[in-house]
């Protein structure tokens, strides 16, 4: 129960924790996974234990000393519970990344998204490469396939790790290390002498890449208020869909080149990942507050020597076995129990799939029905980066939209343009299927697959800001859950694609997809139409919209 003490925020004064809230449990605004239970908080004598300390299998003897100690003091785990004192930002405070200028705030949001289209890139310009590679490394067409599947594969699975430890050591040292390891992964594709090689290190650099994918949504969240996010979010969406664009127009050319071919694709890669970690550095800061709060408390736990000082998100962290449970089932959590998550993540996997089906079979199709070369096709990917920023343009008057109708309709506000993105998706795929006869002028495909991408732009938009507005502080295990849905689509749908075409055609293949993707017109028009409804039943959205009843 409240009392008006708990609504007042004391200020600790200290040169190092200046204008922070002390705050009980009933008035900290920040929240934590609903499956913590209060019995589950870590006693405040594990706090400041490192995880390593736990692994050499210390801990437990520690632990149940601990607690034993603590329930001798306190008579009871609820007497230490309310003894506990959480440590907040105080309003306006600039230590806060909400609080971050405006030119700070713009060059996280570019050096994140600069990570994004590097890997996004990769993803589509390695398909450009087959000829060459098959050829050096005396491998198959659906090997070197593998090669492309597996790199979405390791996008999907990597995110369920390395959510837990940037919960723990921040979101700025994993862009770091994973930066580091994708450019050490395409160099190891670049030196490979046969298929195994190159299907392994495609696997890792998806991996490792993963988080300019599966976290810059997060930190857009950590720095942007939700009536700003629409255009850090529309910068990464261009960044991320106009990549496989970019990197396959480069590709194709490269390619055509004798003297360079698929290995310069790999190094041309390698070159720009070594850019990355020169600037992210210095334009790049720690965005997650929960991190920095963390910091911030262990330094009053020191200083003072109270240790009831404590962050609300070191309540996830009893142990190293909590932390990594919390972080990595969360998103799959999200995933299987909340419809709203479920439903875009199934409509975006399902998007992202034909994209990749787009990046594999572009270049035969032209090829075959069109006479192509290898450098005219990469030219045709023109098609997406412009479809990205037409897709920008129509997210630029959907923000006008938001700011009109969000104070009345809340998040749902985002999905108008969604709405009209669920109709150019199929229809896109239909001018694509039958426009693939060689009667039929080449533009005419170019036009389906500029249809595709502005809607799939659209589309990549809504779910990313409908979810972070949604999910607040859990944005990053919501995304992460679609973006698990949704690379895994990405892996599976590459790997049936020429034998799919080879058996219907590419009239009948891709009227299929569109067939499929009619069905999926209703999803945003029923999350805008009972979308309050539906977040209000669910467990962790409603902490987002009644913070003040956790």
């Amino acid at each position: 129960m409240r009392t008006p003490a708990d609504e007042e925020a004391t200020i600790v004064g200290d040169i190092d924790t200046r204008s922070l809230a002390r705050r009980s449990l009933a008035s900290v605004h920040e929240l934590v996974d609903i499956r913590i239970t209060a019995a589950e908080r870590p006693s405040d004598a594990m706090l400041d234990e490192g995880y390593l300390r736990q692994l050499s299998g210390h801990a437990h003897h520690h632990e149940a000393k601990s607690d034993k100690k603590t329930l001798e003091q306190s008579g009871s785990e609820d007497t230490n519970a309310d003894e506990t004192i959480y440590v907040e930002f105080e309003v306006g405070d600039p230590r806060d990344p909400m609080n971050f200028s405006y030119g700070r705030k713009w060059s996280i949001t570019v050096a994140a998204s600069m990570f994004s289209i590097i890997t996004a890139s990769s993803s589509g310009a390695y398909a450009l490469g087959f000829t060459s590679m098959t050829r050096d490394l005396n491998a198959t067409q659906f090997q070197a396939t593998v090669g492309l599947a597996t790199y979405t594969l390791g996008f999907a699975l990597l995110p369920l790790i390395t959510t837990s430890f940037s919960e723990e050591f921040g979101r700025q040292p994993i862009y770091l290390a994973t930066g580091a390891g994708c450019l050490l992964m395409h160099m190891m594709t670049a030196l490979a002498q046969n298929i195994q090689t190159v299907i392994v290190g495609r696997f890792l650099a998806g991996a490792f890449g993963s988080t300019a994918s599966a976290m810059v949504g997060g930190t857009i969240a950590d720095i942007w208020a939700p009536h700003e996010r629409g255009l850090p979010m529309s910068v990464f969406a261009t960044m991320v869909l106009s990549g496989p664009g970019i990197g396959c127009i480069a590709a194709g050319w490269i390619e055509q080149n004798p003297h360079m071919e698929w290995r310069w694709i790999q190094w041309i890669h390698v070159i720009w990942l070594g850019l990355f970690l020169i600037v992210a550095p210095v334009c790049m800061k720690e965005t997650r507050a929960g991190v920095l709060l963390t910091r911030l408390a262990k330094k009053m736990r020191k200083q003072t020597g109270n240790h009831h000082y404590r962050a609300r998100i070191e309540d996830e962290r009893a142990s190293l076995r909590t932390l990594i449970y919390v972080s990595c089932t969360r998103p799959i959590y999200l995933l299987f129990t909340e419809p709203v998550v479920a439903a875009f993540s199934l409509w975006a996997g399902f998007a992202w799939g034909i994209l990749y089906v787009l990046i594999e079979s572009i270049g035969p199709a032209f090829r075959t029905v069109h006479n192509f070369n290898i450098g005219q096709t990469g030219t045709v990917f023109t098609a997406m980066i412009i479809g990205c920023f037409v897709g920008e343009a129509i997210q630029m008057y959907q923000e006008k939209l938001y700011a009109k109708y969000q104070p009345t309709k809340g998040p749902e506000a985002r999905l108008y343009s969604a709405c009209l993105g669920a109709v150019l998706f199929p229809a896109g795929m239909f001018i694509y299927a039958w426009c693939t006869f060689p009667s039929v002028p080449w533009i005419g495909m170019a036009m389906g697959i500029f249809v595709i991408m502005m809607a799939l732009f659209i589309i990549y938009v809504a779910v990313f800001t409908y979810l972070a507005d949604c999910y607040g502080v859990f944005a990053s295990s919501a995304l992460a859950g679609q973006s698990l849905s949704r690379n895994m689509m990405g892996t599976v749908f590459p790997l049936f694609t020429t034998q799919l075409f080879a058996k219907l055609t590419y009239h009948w293949g891709s009227t299929l997809f569109a067939c499929i993707a009619v069905l999926m017109i209703p999803i945003p028009y029923v999350l805008l139409w009972k979308g309050p409804a539906i977040r209000a039943r669910s467990k962790f959205a409603s902490q987002v919209m009644h913070p003040a009843h956790k």
